[in-house]
């Protein structure tokens, strides 16, 4: 058998099965219902409704007097309307206020007053408005200039000085002219390596006319011995 006629089959009997079950389910409901559902229908005799009065509208009763028994006319209808009696008490009787005499007063006659000459509105002067002129904060004042660092005072003349380091001793000498710092060279040079690796900051004292000199990348241990060098000689010079 194919795969697609046992799926057919399987399918039909599962519809078979539900349709069982739910009319199973419905006849179960229905005789259970059954017996209220018949008494509900004996008891659906419906009452006509007690019409009732609304309280605004006064009853009407109609009655019928009997006809006198002598006349021989046809019996005449009488037609009578009772309305309800009120509930509410009459209002009581008051008297009525007094009367109080008024007396009207007329005003006496005023005479005209004397014709006063017409009042002449004084002309308009429109003054123009003054506009002060708008105020101009002053300017702020320049900032100072930074004072220049005091010059030492450096007696003319030639002085040494020694510098100390690690890697040796360096001697330098100084030549001072004019309060300020003409030469400044290496004398003596007992460091482990050669004096020559600091020749680019020798001349910088006489540059910046101070002992300050750069750092030198692979001597600097040679560098500072120089630096100390010069200032004790300097140091000398004051």
């Amino acid at each position: 058998m194919s795969q697609g006629g046992s799926n057919k089959k399987v399918s039909n009997s599962l519809l078979a099965l539900s349709s069982a079950a739910i009319f199973a389910v419905y006849s179960a409901g229905y005789s259970r219902t059954q017996s209220a559902a018949n008494r509900f229908a004996a008891a659906d005799g419906r009452r006509p409704p007690i019409p009732i009065a609304r309280a605004s509208e006064p009853v009407v009763r109609i009655t019928a007097s009997p006809a006198p028994v002598a006349s021989e006319s046809k019996p005449e209808v009488a037609l009578r309307r009772e309305r309800p009696v009120s509930a509410q008490p009459a209002p009581a009787k008051t008297d009525p206020p007094p009367s109080v005499p008024t007396t009207v007063e007329t005003p006496a006659p005023t005479t005209p007053a004397a014709e006063l000459p017409p009042v002449i509105p004084e002309p308009k002067v429109e003054v123009p408005a003054v506009v002060a002129p708008p105020v101009v904060a002053p300017a702020p004042p320049p900032p100072a200039a930074p004072a220049a660092p005091a010059h030492p005072v450096w007696k003319d003349g030639t002085y040494t000085g020694w510098g100390y380091s690690r890697h040796g001793d360096i001697q330098a000498a100084v030549v001072i002219e004019d309060n300020r710092i003409k030469s400044s060279t290496i004398i003596t040079c007992n460091t482990r390596y050669d004096c020559s690796r600091i020749d680019d900051i020798i001349q910088q004292p006489v540059k910046r006319q101070s002992p300050d000199v750069d750092n030198v990348s692979g001597a600097t241990q040679s560098a500072d011995a120089y630096y100390y060098a010069v200032v004790e000689a300097l140091a000398k010079a004051k």
